[in-house]
């Protein structure tokens, strides 16, 4: 694949490519779910409240590697976003927005932030800036202390998806193999006390745009990886939390296919798992015990099942 795209181009065109090997039942079911979640503001929401950047950006990357972001969907999701520009106050809702700008741009062509300065990125990596600490990392919010292994992930997304060179990766490097525990895990802050698949998704997924990953880091996290999957073929969050969910089983699948040890794992237990958590009206459960289904978790359960559409081709 293009050294050259971005991590999250790249991941996209695998959920793509899988995607495209699915059953047309499976796809168009869930397909039909979260076209009819958009609100009539062009944006999706989550299971209460108004539509907001992060599930619409969900939605959006769903429909991206379906093939189906187009037409009348597409310019409603546009002029959502354009009336979302200054209104974002986290890194989360940051990406989201930035990425599902991008997201448009690739897809169809259309150009949400045409009416915004010429300098837009400049700034917003000035921006970021802001959130680095001494450890290398970067904080969750302005007052935050320390670095945080998701948001130093989540920074280092949007300065690619922008463009915007990454200032002193060395110490980002150092930083993030400073969250790595003898479990071949990583933590999410430095005085956590457990590895969880979530925060290793994250430093590994930035330790690849930094272009940092190396034979030995793939060996120890792909076995913490793999051992965090049950016996009911999904992933727990970390050796404490007895249930697993389809956000842990998709982050764990997609580093696995990262380290290139996604046949270490049992794909068809897994695969199981995911279709446990699908709903006959489309759309996906976040774990067992979950009644509802929203537009985030079935990113994941279709991502997840596009995922295991690459085992074969990738070989052991």
């Amino acid at each position: 694949m293009d050294k050259d795209l971005t991590y999250l181009e790249r991941l996209t065109l695998a959920l793509t490519y899988g995607a495209s090997r699915l059953p047309d039942e499976i796809t168009q079911r869930h397909a039909g779910f979260v076209l009819s979640q958009q609100r009539h503001d062009g944006g999706w929401a989550g299971r209460e409240g108004d539509s907001d950047l992060y599930y619409t950006s969900f939605a959006l990357r769903t429909l991206a590697f379906l093939g189906l972001l187009e037409g009348e969907v597409a310019q409603r999701s546009a002029e959502f976003l354009r009336n979302k520009l200054n209104t974002f106050q986290t890194i989360v809702d940051l990406l989201a927005l930035v990425y599902s700008v991008k997201l448009l741009e690739a897809s169809i062509g259309l150009d949400v932030m045409s009416e915004s300065r010429s300098d837009w990125q400049t700034r917003l990596a000035s921006l970021l800036s802001q959130l680095r600490r001494q450890d290398g990392g970067y904080a969750k919010s302005l007052e935050g202390q320390a670095g945080s292994t998701y948001q130093t992930f989540l920074v280092l997304l949007c300065l690619q998806l922008i463009d915007q060179p990454i200032e002193d990766p060395d110490s980002i490097k150092r930083f993030l193999l400073g969250q790595k525990q003898e479990d071949g895990g990583f933590l999410e802050i430095r005085v956590g006390k457990r590895s969880g698949v979530n925060p290793t998704a994250a430093a590994i997924g930035a330790l690849s745009v930094l272009g940092a990953l190396d034979e030995s880091l793939a060996q120890e996290t792909g076995e913490f990886l793999a051992d965090m999957q049950g016996d009911g073929g999904g992933f727990q969050a970390n050796s404490r939390i007895p249930l697993p969910d389809v956000l842990s089983t998709f982050t764990a699948c997609v580093t696995l296919l990262d380290l290139n040890r996604l046949h270490w794992v049992d794909i068809g237990a897994a695969q199981k798992y995911i279709l446990s958590m699908s709903r006959s009206g489309g759309g996906f459960a976040g774990f067992e015990l979950d009644p509802a289904k929203d537009i985030e978790y079935t990113f994941y359960g279709l991502g997840a099942l596009a995922l295991f559409q690459l085992e074969p081709a990738q070989g052991s």
